[in-house]
């Protein structure tokens, strides 16, 4: 396929302009060549016609013959272009002579451009030979005869003549159009070079003040370049424009005008980055207050309510009345919910912090199930609800922290049961084999009061009710869900939940675990390598395979909480996540360096593989503050283990 170069738009004037006025030249030059010869060929025609009524005016005479041939010999000297005059002696007239064919064919420019030669004849008429018969022809052939001695060629025809003025003959005339082609043309060839001069020094005058607009544009396609190719312009350069047309006056002041506001935009855009950044570090010191006040308000409830406990311990019930008892069993169920709620904010306060690991062991999920729905059989019955089963695999021995999965399941059924006032409640369970891996996926299903649209993303969120007066229905500070879905983000899986108000809800938790047997040897080789994951949102692939070859990954969503972690366990490794922005990683290693004292950690920066051609710009940056290797985010288990190796072994 052709594909046409650039040109520029003072080349493409230039060029155009060129090509009118050559075609216009031409076509000038040719039309004025045409019409000039045209012109005088007519005038050189009329001239010989009228010379022509000349000839026959004398011939007419008495001593006609003698003055035509002294006239004739003049012509013939004086004009080049006449190629013969001759006289045909006649008595009877040309029929086909009409003076009206005599001015057409005078006018004919096809004649005048391609024809040789041209003739026509001019009739002659005596008075003096009135009455003559034929046998007085002898006076018609005198006239020629007159005529022939002065070398002009003579027809002489033989015929009867009129009784009234007599027809001597014809005289005809032969123009050289060749020859008269010939002659203009070279009078008036200094004519023709005079006009082309004339004509290129126009030319030449006319693309000088064409080139006016060319140069305004050039200078501007040249301040384009400069913007094109320095993206940290600061300020415009100055735009020369020598002739100020308008058009062009606009343009600028149109790519100025942008140029303005692009600086205005980018100067707000970094105003909100500041803004982001004050924000982002007030969010931190809020983080860290609402940290501190959850450890130090739970430390004083848990202090309290071991103390509760303690004395209710202390009570012997055999002492006591029915009514007592009753009290006692209130008091007793209200400080182990108060105590259940208080485990549940620390639980969530230690994964915030990455306090809490994942401590992989073999399970049965059949078993876990069993165990699950006996405990809460008896709760289902007591509320009038059945309790239902769909197990859709056989018995199975998979791999995963245990603790952790049975409490996402609990809390999953416990709320599901708490919601519903009448219906049923089912667990599914569904295995799906693959290559190096096995997806469990739980789901429970309630037929309850169902979650409003509007409320779907909250739920998530620590301490969040949908009813937050003190007289709700249904008891609980709004953190069971926010524990859960910490939990299955620190194992690697993923919580999806659809509901309908008034109808019910569906949980559904995808946990991806790995092959024991397979990973055996790549467990063997990271075993007791300590690492920390920083991340903003999710933690995705890495997180899951480190925790599959056998690395202790603590996962961290604040830079708080992630100095924290350094100065309270030793750690080998720190990855950053590829939604880490460059300058927000460069912070937290330049922070890091400066605190380190005799442990030197290693520090790894994971970019988005849509960011590689960008590596130049924040590579060298980052490695000067600290960061020790770069490398796009990975989901190929065997990258990841060869660069463990690689990095493990350099460190």
């Amino acid at each position: 396929m052709y594909t046409y170069s650039a040109r520029s738009i003072p080349t493409l004037i230039r060029r155009s302009v060129l090509q009118a006025i050559a075609v216009a030249i031409i076509a000038c030059f040719l039309l004025s060549l045409v019409c000039g010869f045209v012109y005088h060929y007519q005038q050189q025609r009329l001239h010989l016609q009228q010379l022509a009524e000349l000839l026959a005016t004398s011939a007419s005479t008495a001593d006609g013959a003698s003055l035509v041939a002294r006239q004739v010999s003049i012509l013939l000297e004086d004009n080049s272009s006449i190629q013969s005059i001759s006289f045909y002696s006649t008595d009877h007239p040309i029929l086909t002579l009409d003076q009206a064919l005599i001015e057409q064919e005078s006018n004919n420019w096809y004649k005048a451009l391609f024809a040789d030669t041209v003739s026509f004849d001019r009739a002659v008429t005596s008075d003096y030979m009135n009455g003559i018969t034929l046998q007085d022809s002898n006076s018609r052939q005198q006239l020629s005869s007159d005529l022939s001695s002065s070398a002009i060629k003579t027809n002489i025809i033989n015929d009867k003549v009129p009784n009234s003025t007599a027809l001597v003959g014809y005289i005809n005339i032969t123009l050289n159009v060749n020859k008269l082609r010939i002659d203009w043309f070279r009078k008036n060839i200094w004519l023709w070079l005079a006009t082309m001069i004339l004509s290129n020094g126009l030319i030449i005058f006319i693309i000088r003040k064409l080139n006016w607009p060319s140069k305004d544009i050039t200078e501007l396609a040249k301040v384009c370049e400069i913007v094109i190719d320095n993206s940290q312009l600061k300020q415009l350069p100055v735009i020369q424009q020598q002739f100020e047309f308008q058009e062009l006056a606009r343009i600028k002041l149109a790519f100025i005008t942008l140029f303005n506001r692009l600086k205005t935009a980018e100067q707000k855009v970094n105003e909100l980055a500041a803004f982001e950044q004050q924000l982002r570090n007030k969010d931190l010191s809020l983080d860290v207050q609402r940290n501190n006040f959850q450890s130090m308000i739970t430390h004083e409830l848990k202090t309290s309510l071991n103390a509760i406990s303690g004395g209710l311990q202390l009570l012997d019930p055999q002492t006591l009345n029915e009514e007592q008892q009753d009290v006692l069993t209130i008091i007793r169920k209200g400080s182990q919910h108060l105590d259940n709620t208080l485990e549940q904010i620390i639980q969530l306060n230690k994964i915030e912090k990455g306090q809490i690991g994942v401590s992989l062991s073999d399970f049965n999920p059949l078993q876990l199930l069993a165990e699950l729905l006996s405990e809460f059989e008896p709760i289902a019955k007591h509320k009038g609800i059945e309790l239902i089963a769909r197990i859709q695999h056989i018995d199975y021995t998979l791999e995963g922290d245990t603790n952790k999965i049975r409490q996402v399941i609990s809390t999953l059924i416990d709320n599901a049961i708490k919601f519903t006032e009448s219906g049923q409640v089912i667990v599914e369970s569904q295995l799906t084999h693959f290559i190096e891996s096995i997806r469990w996926e739980i789901k429970v299903i309630d037929t309850g009061i169902g979650i409003d649209t509007n409320y779907m993303e909250d739920i998530f969120t620590p301490f969040f009710q949908v009813d937050p007066s003190h007289t709700r229905d249904y008891e609980g500070v709004g953190v069971g869900l926010p524990v859960i879905k910490q939990i299955v983000q620190l194992i690697g899986a993923t919580i999806k939940v659809s509901s309908e108000l008034d109808m019910g809800s569906e949980f559904m938790v995808i946990m991806p675990l790995r092959n024991t047997y397979q990973n055996q040897q790549k467990l063997f080789s990271f075993v007791g390598l300590n690492i920390v994951y920083y991340h903003l949102e999710k933690t995705g692939f890495i997180v899951d395979e480190l925790q599959c070859l056998g690395a202790s990954v603590s996962c961290k969503q604040f830079g708080l909480s992630l100095t924290e972690q350094l100065t309270m366990s030793d750690v080998d490794m720190i990855m950053i996540a590829e939604d880490i922005l460059p300058e927000s990683a460069a912070q937290l290693a330049r922070y890091i360096r400066e605190q380190e004292s005799t442990h030197r950690v290693l520090l790894i920066y994971w970019y988005p593989p849509h960011k590689a051609h960008t590596l130049n710009r924040f590579e060298s940056g980052l490695k000067a503050v600290g960061v020790d290797f770069c490398h796009s985010a990975t989901n190929d288990s065997k990258v990841l283990y060869s660069l463990l190796k690689e990095w493990l072994a350099w460190w």
